[in-house]
């Protein structure tokens, strides 16, 4: 038996909601790429979340980049990062009364980024997350006609709010991984850089630079799916026993 999709609105934002069969323990919030896709209609990740028992939640953000700052496309006041902690989060305490530490974040690509950003940002709520492809680098797309152009005034300011400048070295997640193609050109650096930053300053992590599956495409996010979300799982899992 398969779980089902469902769609609901959050302060008037959509937000799509993938419900595994049985009961879930934990859920996870996936932040979709740039291509604005979410989960619904890849089998990769739902069958991945039927096996684990994983609630999903995937709420819609246009190309906001998942930051603190108002993003025109998405809203005139209310930024993306407060939708998810405002908004979006307390829908698993709601819905399946799992408290924020029974829910890890991931992304892909733009998404992949703002997971790991955020849970830098917020460890205090996210003891897992990972990023898919990450965009870790974002500041690259500055001047180039996109939202960020209207977030930002320069590409150095843009650049000061990634994912990279938000490690905390006494303050991070227990629980980090993230993965790349060594072919994805564009954002394969800066998750190097990441991975560099965090091991100088002594963070644990677990990455995966070498795996190849297609690139920056469909083909490697959905490659990537089972690793990436049993990494949750299994997190999010000892997070729990620590708690008895």
């Amino acid at each position: 038996m398969n779980g089902a999709w469902s769609e609901i609105k959050l302060a008037g934002k959509t937000v799509e909601i993938y419900e595994p069969p049985g009961k879930p323990r934990f859920g996870v919030l996936f932040l979709h790429p740039l291509g604005l896709e979410t989960l619904r209609g890849r089998p990769a990740f739902t069958n991945i979340l039927d096996k684990l028992n994983l609630v999903c939640v995937c709420p819609h953000a246009q190309r906001s980049w998942w930051v603190d700052r108002v993003c025109p496309e998405f809203d005139a006041q209310l930024t993306p990062e407060r939708h998810l902690l405002d908004n979006v989060l307390p829908c698993f305490q709601e819905r399946w009364k799992l408290s924020p530490r029974s829910v890890g974040v991931f992304g892909i690509s733009m998404g992949g980024q703002g997971a790991l950003r955020l849970a830098f940002r917020r460890p205090d709520l996210f003891v897992a997350c990972a990023g898919i492809a990450s965009a870790v680098d974002f500041q690259e797309y500055y001047g180039e006609g996109s939202p960020l152009d209207d977030m930002y005034d320069s590409k150095e300011q843009c650049r000061q709010d990634t994912a990279t400048l938000h490690i905390n070295p006494t303050r991070y997640p227990p629980h980090i991984y993230f993965c790349i193609d060594p072919d994805d050109h564009p954002w394969h650096r800066g998750n190097d850089r990441l991975h560099e930053k965090l091991t100088a300053l002594g963070v644990p992590h677990t990455i995966d630079l070498t795996t190849q599956a297609g690139g920056h495409s469909w083909q490697y996010f959905d490659h990537m799916a089972e690793p990436t979300l049993r990494f949750l799982h299994d997190g999010l899992q000892k997070e729990s026993r620590r708690l008895l």
